[in-house]
């Protein structure tokens, strides 16, 4: 059986029309005859997106019980047995309720497919796990309900149903998406323009990377190599010298005048082990890179060119940035370079060759270690000098042989010397025995002559095959102690990149590794960051590395060989970039209380527009009414009116005393005044405020609590209030309480509909909106405060679960007469 095929409407935010468009989808595909059912729509109270449905047949959905409450899903059972063509199932990232056979709505989605029922649903960008954090950013509201990229991804079509935020707003004022009490507060917070805009283009950008999937997909399947310029992308070649920076820069330039072009940089590793760039230099690089917004590459390859333009159609890229050649003329002569190499074989890639001050000067030669040590150098050469006189010795003691097998001892001799003591010593051994041969051995003897051809030929084979062998000999020690060498810095490099991500110094890791004295960095002159006594002037430092033209590392202790040097060089710049990540940590610190402040700023200034706006409304109603002339009110018309205004004016006082005191408490400013207090003083009070049903079985017995009267009284207000607020009128709540250890715990229980338990930290979020979904369930500042002031008094406040249905709040507070 074929799998289903997955279409998704794509929307920057509520409203944008994804349900009105997937329904004329709907429609469109039933007009040609396809079998579509409704597996689940949810309209919002939107009368046109209701209107829309039309006609379409809608499978009926299962109710489920939770908590005591009851709530609709869709039944994915019967759109199975149903087995439509296509299923119409609205709001794909949805969480079911607890107890459904699936967690997510996807999931159910997963298995329409996988019958082989195609289907279309909708999501909004705020949905997609990857930009879950960014959207909680920018709207200041974190979305719970997530659904992962790589699902959105599998779908054969995604739709993008846009829309301009400022057509957005005006739909949103005319009504055509929330109710009208909650238009204001949403036109003030998540449906702000610059909100709209900023999920508008994140909505087109994670639709332009699927895009970009999708093209990588088909010229893969179809074999095409060829670039396509559908984005621009460049590539910088990078070979680890001093040019790099300006290449990177360059790049960067050509990278901005495209709106979203990609910036890769990209080094080309050779495979033989030996010509390899510096490490200090790519290591700056990178950080350069990344600090322009591209991305760092390293890829190996034995022709540089070629694995240069294998990356680069790999990434499909527009453009290649390479730097003229340092080589010399001569060699530039005898050989094309990278760049020319390069540009013949580019194709429709364009190159661009940058100049730059080092080009046509040469490549500064490093400096190259011998592969053997001085030890065993001495000692090749001292058998060269006592060796081969001596082997001369022997053999006229002997009794004479062919000049052949003379030859043959002697290149063994040269063998074992270049085994010993490497190239320069079997060099010597080879000329030194060339000669001993030439005057003790070759006709005529004791005279630099030779007689026969032969005889020059076979020592001509022998001076070559012993260059030749000592070579390979010095070549295999020197790959051999580069090896070794390669490991040790790798361990070393390993190591301190360690300490980096796990957040330790990097500069007391240095001063360890290289058993330093101190390890200094310098910015501009001064010290940023030391271990051990601090070194300012690089004259009386042992070792000095530069960073770039503000930083700089200054090392006290002993000198440092080229390879320990090496590995300073190449952690040199991410000793700065540390010093940076650690500044912007602790100024992440510090803005948190600022960054909590204002989330709480925006919270008050939802409640101004939203939970005042209903009893200024009805206050100001009432005492329009009785200053009127043109109406006359008789005494109980009037008794009425005043108490209208006195109930709203009271609810008013008790909110903005909530908002004052939330002020307070985020500034750190509240005053608490803590003392003993008996809770069947504070509760009555409480109750009385409320004037609503709710049963008390606080035992006579329970001690005092240990919390400030007025603030207690203001807690339990908010959370009995709460539990009146959703409490069947035939079960009211009911408010128990007990001693736990050292403290006092009162429970204020409801038979209500209950909250989930993953939702339960929420209930303590001040004036939440939940995007798509109505917010009519929210608990308001209440809770949010309550908690709150219950911890500025040195207790808790904390949700359970009622049995039966249900939520119950504890109230847990120290108990009287411990201090």
């Amino acid at each position: 059986m074929a799998r289903g095929e997955l279409r998704i409407y794509l929307g920057a935010a509520p409203g944008v029309g994804k349900t009105y468009t997937m329904l004329e989808e709907a429609h469109r595909r039933a007009e040609r005859g396809t079998d579509v059912v409704i597996g689940l729509i949810e309209t919002h109270g939107r009368k046109h997106t209701a209107a829309m449905i039309g006609d379409l047949e809608v499978v009926p959905r299962r109710e489920v019980t939770y908590r005591g409450a009851t709530f609709s899903e869709m039944d994915i059972d019967a759109v199975l047995a149903r087995k439509p063509e296509i299923a119409v199932v609205d709001e794909y990232a949805h969480t079911n309720i607890p107890g459904s056979r699936n967690a997510k709505r996807w999931q159910d989605v997963q298995e329409l497919l996988d019958a082989g029922i195609s289907v279309l649903t909708t999501v909004n960008v705020q949905h997609l796990e990857s930009l879950n954090d960014v959207v909680t950013q920018i709207t200041g509201i974190e979305q719970k309900e997530t659904v992962p990229d790589a699902i959105v991804r599998q779908a054969e079509q995604v739709e993008l149903v846009d829309m301009t935020p400022e057509a957005l707003r005006r739909r949103m004022a005319h009504g055509n998406i929330y109710q009208p009490e909650k238009i204001d507060a949403a036109l003030g917070n998540y449906f702000r323009t610059g909100n709209l805009t900023a999920l508008r283009e994140l909505a087109l950008l994670w639709l332009a990377g699927k895009v970009d999937d999708q093209l990588d997909k088909y010229r893969a399947d179809h074999g095409i190599d060829k670039t396509w310029e559908t984005r621009e992308r460049v590539v910088v070649g990078l070979t680890g010298g001093p040019e790099g920076a300006s290449l990177i820069r360059r790049a960067a330039r050509i990278a901005a005048r495209n709106k979203g072009a990609d910036l890769l940089a990209v080094h080309v590793a050779r495979n033989d082990g030996l010509a390899g760039a510096s490490p200090a230099e790519l290591a700056k690089q990178r950080v350069l890179v990344e600090s322009l917004g591209g991305t760092y590459h390293q890829v190996v390859g034995a022709d540089v060119p070629r694995a240069l333009l294998d990356f680069a159609r790999a990434v499909n890229a527009t453009q290649i940035v390479v730097g003229a050649s340092r080589r010399s003329k001569l060699a530039q002569a005898l050989t094309a370079g990278v760049g020319a190499t390069t540009t013949a074989l580019a194709g429709s890639i364009d190159v661009h060759l940058v100049t730059h001050e080092r080009a046509r000067k040469g490549r500064s030669l490093r400096s190259v270690s011998p592969a053997l040590s001085l030890r065993r150098r001495i000692a090749g050469f001292a058998l060269v000098v006592f060796g081969l006189p001596a082997l001369t010795g022997l053999l006229h003691v002997l009794p004479p042989i062919s000049l052949t097998n003379d030859i043959l001892l002697f290149l063994f001799a040269v063998v074992a010397v270049s085994l010993v003591g490497g190239l320069w010593p079997a060099l010597l051994a080879a000329v030194f025995g060339s000669l001993l041969l030439n005057w003790f051995f070759t006709p005529p003897i004791g005279r630099f002559t030779i007689a026969a051809a032969d005889n020059l030929l076979a020592l001509a084979i022998f001076v070559a095959v012993g260059l030749a062998v000592s070579w390979v000999v010095d070549t295999a020690a020197r790959k051999t102690r580069q090896a070794a060498t390669s490991s040790a810095e790798s361990q070393t490099l390993a190591t301190i990149a360690g300490s980096v991500i796990r957040g330790e110094r990097l500069l007391e890791r240095l001063r360890e590794t290289f058993s330093l004295d101190s390890v200094t960095l310098l910015e501009d002159g001064k010290v940023a960051s030391c271990v051990g006594d601090p070194c300012t002037d690089p004259n009386t430092a042992d070792a000095e590395v530069i960073i770039d033209d503000h930083h700089r590392l200054l090392l006290r202790g002993h000198p440092l060989d080229a390879s320990d040097r090496r590995i300073l060089e190449a952690f040199a710049a991410q000793a700065a970039l540390a010093l940076q990540q650690e500044r912007l940590s602790a100024e992440a610190a510090a803005a948190k209380p600022l960054a909590e402040a204002d989330k709480m700023r925006t919270a008050l200034l939802a409640a101004v527009s939203h939970d005042l706006r209903t009893p200024l409304a009805s206050a100001k109603a009432a005492v329009a009414g009785l200053l009127s002339d043109e109406v006359h009110f008789d005494e109980e018309d009037r008794h009425e009116l005043l108490e209208t205004a006195d109930v709203s004016l009271n609810r008013l006082d008790r909110l903005v005393a909530n908002l004052l005191d939330m002020s307070r408490l985020q500034a750190g400013v509240l005053g608490i005044t803590a003392v003993d207090v008996g809770l069947e003083e504070v509760v009555p009070r409480a109750l009385d405020d409320l004037g609503g049903t709710v049963i008390s079985q606080l035992p006579p017995e329970l001690p005092a609590v240990h919390a400030d009267p007025g603030l207690l009284e203001r807690i339990l207000v908010n959370v009995i209030g709460n539990a009146l607020r959703y409490s069947p009128h035939d079960q009211p709540p009911v408010i128990t309480g007990s001693t736990f250890g050292d403290s006092v715990e009162l429970r204020v229980i409801d038979h209500g509909p209950g909250i989930p338990e993953d939702r339960w930290d929420d209930v303590f979020l001040p004036f939440q909106r939940l995007g798509d979904h109505d917010n009519h369930t929210g608990v308001g500042l209440g809770l949010a405060l309550s908690r709150g002031l219950t911890e500025a008094m040195g207790g808790t406040l904390t949700p359970s679960a009622t049995p039966g249905g249900g939520l119950t709040m504890v109230l847990s507070l120290p108990a009287g007469g411990l201090s």
